[in-house]
């Protein structure tokens, strides 16, 4: 059978020699060329001539990076032998690792399609390696909520506006306010004040009044909006940045104390405390028992 603390030493030294492999900056910059690299590849098998020249060559070159993902993901997660579930707390471990996994997966290999746009999303992975674009991509993440609660008030100030058109426009404009679909989408391209200098010139041979409608829709939807939308972007943005200075002043698996080994090392002291503490009351012993020797000699004399 095999010894239990054998095993977890097994996977704690592999785990260390893991580490050393993917800490080195080697290690990140080989894999960030190798990410470049399959992108370029994908860029050039879009140029059907090309793509027709060089088929073989462009497909060694994707079982090469396929190799070499591989590979990373291998020493990756052996850096985390010692602490499995600590693998699997990390999203970025869990993104690279369905990436490269679907690579292998037989109906995935099969769907050219499907195929193509997981290779795309190894170019998501250069995220891993820029800390200024992993803050962007959480700050995104992080800000769905608020830009979530953005987008129904936009739909209902849109709605609302789309109504009022279509009442007050629908008969003299009927192209762009005969129905409310039109009409929202007329607003909707007039969010962005492209064309809003055209629409104010028709509404105002339509009514003078229009002036007002045009006017308090671009300042609501064009300039109170999209400025709520920034700030929510930017609260996230903070919100990033903070989680990503948390997550770099905690020491990464390997740099800080194994609970494991600190509970062995507290055992190995403990021990060593109850021998000496044996060894004094050993010599004690032994000191009184002499004594009541020597005592006993002298009382026989």
């Amino acid at each position: 059978m095999t010894d239990p603390m054998q095993a977890g030493r097994g996977r704690m030294e592999l785990a260390a020699r893991c580490r050393v492999v993917t800490e080195a900056q080697a290690f990140g910059l080989v894999a960030f060329c190798v990410i470049l690299f399959n992108a370029l590849l994908m860029g050039a098998e879009t140029y059907s001539g090309l793509a027709a020249e060089y088929r073989q060559a462009l497909q060694a070159a994707e079982h090469c990076c396929l190799a070499l993902f591989t590979v990373e993901m291998l020493l990756r997660t052996g850096a985390y032998a010692d602490r499995p579930k600590a693998f699997f707390r990390d999203p970025w471990n869990l993104f690279d690792l369905a990436i490269v996994l679907s690579a292998f997966l037989p109906l995935i290999r099969e769907n050219a399609t499907v195929l193509r746009l997981l290779r795309l999303a190894r170019v998501l992975r250069t995220a891993r390696f820029l800390p200024h674009l992993r803050i962007l991509l959480i700050a995104v993440g992080r800000s769905l909520p608020g830009t979530a609660s953005f987008l129904f008030i936009g739909a209902l100030v849109l709605y609302v506006y789309a109504m009022v058109g279509w009442v007050c426009f629908a008969d003299s404009d009927p192209e762009h306010y005969g129905s409310v679909g039109r009409a929202a989408l007329t607003l909707f391209l007039l969010t962005t004040l492209d064309g809003l200098t055209d629409a104010v010139r028709a509404g105002l041979q339509i009514s003078r009044l229009s002036i007002l409608y045009y006017a308090s829709y671009a300042l609501l939807a064009s300039f109170v909006l999209v400025n709520v939308l920034i700030g929510v972007v930017l609260n996230s943005l903070d919100e990033a940045r903070e989680i990503e200075e948390e997550a770099g002043r905690v020491p990464p698996p390997g740099k800080g104390p194994d609970p494991a080994t600190e509970v062995r090392e507290r055992i190995a002291t403990a021990r060593r405390a109850l021998d000496d503490i044996e060894a004094q009351l050993a010599s004690a012993d032994g000191r009184a028992g002499s004594r009541r020797l020597e005592a006993a000699s002298r009382t026989g004399s």
